[in-house]
């Protein structure tokens, strides 16, 4: 694992390399390594990295185009059982998050969003 501290963060966050991978923080990096392990282990399916989803589509009104609203995670597993859990990892929890953790609770019913601290 490298870090990389050149210039700091607002959130005091550390970029962090794994595997040829950078991640937006070293709490990330170690959860990516526990999933790589949990996976090696056969405790969970896979994993992958930064799944997107759009909250809202992209529309025009009065001649005006509106760009979609997309929410990226870190992470998303699957389970042995089939079923899907989208983490994300967050030092701090900031308003635009909460909005777009709601619209994503909101769209997605049938997903799990798991927030770690």
């Amino acid at each position: 694992m490298q870090s990389k501290s050149k210039k700091k963060n607002k959130y005091r966050n550390i970029k962090t390399q794994v595997d040829g991978i950078t991640f937006d923080s070293k709490k990330e990096a170690e959860y990516y390594c526990k999933l790589k392990l949990l996976k090696q282990a056969g405790e969970i399916k896979d994993f992958g990295l930064q799944p997107r989803y759009e909250l809202q589509p992209t529309f025009r009104k009065n001649g005006t185009t509106y760009r979609a609203i997309t929410y990226v995670a870190d992470f998303i597993i699957t389970n042995l059982d089939g079923t899907t859990e989208v983490v994300d990892i967050k030092g701090v929890e900031t308003q635009v998050f909460k909005i777009k953790q709601k619209l994503f609770e909101y769209m997605y019913p049938d997903l799990s969003l798991k927030v770690i601290k």
